[in-house]
């Protein structure tokens, strides 16, 4: 059972492991920190300082979230959701330590929902989601390592969240390497062409890593993305 409430340009979310913060970017709105989270508490009838929990055994400390700066910040855009149990939208944010959530990712949780409010109910879609920092940032020599692919997305279904597309690439849940830092976890919408079946080339199905992405898209005329996100996480013991 979640409760949630907004407060000004926060997101919080009494989750039954604790409340959850999405911290804003700006300095202004982190002085507001204080104030919304004593409201907040008022609201959900607890405080966020160990006060009693609002169900029995239950923690009751705050996790926060840490959104994405620049210039990862910049690759969101078009209000596409990635929805995990218990966080909800991850995206543009780092996966917080807390609760154990970066295990739980890489190592419990299938694969999100994926909302695109804006979806065209008449057309179908291809989703992607590729790490580009595998194995690590500092060194991608197997970008993009191909997590997810979906084709003939219904647009009724984005909407929902629920999708039912054609399998192209199961999902694989985010696995950094341990000591390879943060990796972006990418997920990228095309709007698929009216009669184009798509589909991955024999060499393509051999491997997930070292996918030539660029050229899968050109291949097929997707164009550019009509929304993006992503999520940062890195290895759960790191």
């Amino acid at each position: 059972m979640n409760r949630s409430v907004a407060v000004g340009t926060l997101r919080w979310c009494w989750a039954p492991v604790g409340l959850i913060l999405s911290l804003p970017r700006s300095p202004q709105g982190r002085m507001e920190l204080l104030g919304a989270v004593l409201l907040a508490a008022s609201l959900l009838g607890t405080t966020a300082w160990g006060a009693q929990a609002p169900w029995p055994d239950e923690p009751s400390h705050t996790c926060f979230f840490q959104t994405l700066g620049s210039p990862d910040s910049e690759f969101c855009r078009g209000d596409l959701e990635v929805i995990y149990p218990q966080l909800g939208d991850v995206g543009c944010s780092y996966i917080p330590q807390c609760h154990q959530y970066r295990w739980r990712i890489s190592r419990e949780w299938g694969s999100p929902r994926v909302r695109y409010p804006r979806a065209d109910k008449s057309k179908k879609y291809v989703l992607v989601l590729v790490d580009p920092d595998a194995p690590s940032r500092a060194n991608p020599k197997n970008r993009f390592w191909r997590h997810w692919l979906l084709a003939d997305v219904r647009g009724t279904d984005l909407r929902t969240g629920d999708l039912k597309g054609r399998v192209l690439t199961d999902y694989v849940r985010p696995t950094p390497p341990p000591r390879s830092g943060y990796h972006r976890y990418q997920l990228r919408l095309y709007e698929q062409p009216d009669g184009q079946h798509i589909a991955l080339s024999p060499e393509e199905l051999l491997s997930l890593g070292a996918w030539a992405m660029e050229s899968f898209v050109e291949r097929f005329r997707l164009g550019s993305p009509v929304a993006s996100t992503q999520f940062l996480t890195k290895h759960h013991e790191d």
